[in-house]
């Protein structure tokens, strides 16, 4: 029987809120326009970045009241940031020039080996190289990629809503399962591959050709779907203006920074202090850089700092949840679940479990990334990708309805993946 402490209900209770904070930030924004007066709070609180930050502040101050301040601040060193930590790093460093410029021209040399219509290829690879590429600099860093070259390109051109929403719905879910090559790159895989004794030939064999396969598809299916809206656009093929050209030197530097990162990304005191030393170099070297994207880094690491926070007053309703199902209902019961939380947040909890089958961890982490795309709070890199793009949406803001409707499409097309093939 479940007992929680008095702590445990409110901090359920305070998530249920986020979540309904999360799917409400469209109507705040609405409210921003429509009362300029108070437009300043309408705005903050239309943050989705702001939102698990907020009520994760709520909850450390009714510890506070509840039960002091020691157990307040014990409460939260007890919490790892590594995480938030490392998101936001590798979002200013993958969000440079040189590197934008770097994968820029790689995807412009790919597609000129396509003899078909350049904006659809374009379009196509930043919807399927790039996740996939998540794999190997991690998922935080192709969602930045990925992000920030669709809305220098296509994002900022005259466009269809239906395009906007179905690219978003896409690029999230791709980029949640195309981090699966490895057992690095993928947060909800991270928290289970060390103590599960996952390797990259274990990760390819039971995940990563399975989601090749269905980001492939995902992304032909867009592209096939609007390619009668591409033929209305201007050309894609400038994507190159994403950047402009960068002495090759910089560009290696930079990617060193950034391997680096990766590398060393459970050990906070390394890349933080890498990342200081990148910081002076770019400020060196400046002529060869556009402006850091310290801003919307900082926004998302706040959200999954609250996330953290709150998430950690969770498993005592979560994890029993998850214990109880078999192999098939674990996975779809992940793939729901995620929607309301952190996939990072599921696996780890499963991880914490001794005795469970081969088959159930598999089915495990399967669902958590299966439906990393459905909300943005489901997978760490989401708020990164939506901070970069709902500036080119109404109201400056991504609809978390219009998100989850059109990202099940291509989730069905996962949940078919890695449990049919």
């Amino acid at each position: 029987m479940i007992d929680p402490t008095s702590i445990q209900l409110i901090a359920a209770i305070l998530f249920a809120l986020a979540i309904t904070h999360t799917f409400s930030t469209k109507y705040f924004e609405h409210l921003a326009h429509i009362q300029p007066r108070h437009a300043g709070i309408w705005h903050l609180l239309g943050e989705v970045e702001v939102v698990f930050g907020l009520w994760a502040m709520i909850l450390i101050l009714f510890i506070f009241v509840l039960s002091g301040k020691h157990d307040a601040i014990t409460y939260l060193e007890s919490r790892n940031f590594t995480e938030p930590m490392f998101v936001f790093v590798i979002m200013v460093i993958a969000g440079t020039r040189p590197i934008l410029d770097f994968v820029a021209a790689v995807v412009q040399r790919i597609a000129m080996l396509v003899p078909l219509n350049q904006r659809m290829v374009m379009y196509f690879l930043l919807l399927a190289f790039v996740p996939l590429l998540g794999s190997f600099i991690t998922e935080p860093a192709a969602m930045t990629l990925a992000a920030l070259m669709l809305r220098e390109t296509l994002f900022s051109r005259d466009i269809s809503t239906r395009l906007k929403y179905a690219t978003v719905g896409v690029l999230f879910v791709n980029i949640s399962i195309g981090g699966t090559l490895t057992p690095f790159a993928a947060p909800p895989v991270l928290m289970v591959a060390a103590k599960w004794n996952w390797d990259i030939a274990f990760m390819l064999v039971n995940f990563g050709w399975k989601a090749a396969i269905a980001v492939m598809v995902n992304a032909l299916a867009v592209t096939w779907l609007f390619r009668r809206e591409f033929n209305q656009v201007d050309s894609l093929k400038d994507i190159e203006s994403v950047a402009n050209k960068t002495p090759l030197s910089v560009v290696l530097i930079h990617l060193f920074f950034l391997v680096l990162v990766v590398v060393f990304a459970h050990h906070p005191v390394v890349f933080m202090g890498l990342f200081l030393f990148f910081l002076g170099y770019t400020a060196a070297y400046e002529r060869h850089q556009s402006p850091l994207i310290l801003r919307e880094a900082l926004l998302v690491a706040f959200f999954l700092a609250g996330l953290v926070v709150l998430g950690g007053q969770q498993q005592w309703w979560l994890q029993p949840l998850l214990m109880n199902m078999n192999e098939t209902a674990v996975f779809f019961g992940a793939t729901a679940l995620t929607a309301v939380t952190d996939n990072a947040a599921l696996t780890y909890l499963g991880s914490l479990v001794e005795g469970l089958t081969e088959e159930f961890k598999i089915a495990l982490v399967a669902g958590a990334v299966t439906g990393g795309g459905l909300t943005v709070i489901a997978n760490a890199p989401n708020p990164a990708g939506f901070s970069i793009l709902k500036s080119k949406f109404d109201e400056q803001s991504i609809h978390p309805l219009g998100l989850l409707v059109a990202a099940i499409p291509p989730t069905l097309v996962a949940v078919a993946a890695f449990r049919m093939l």
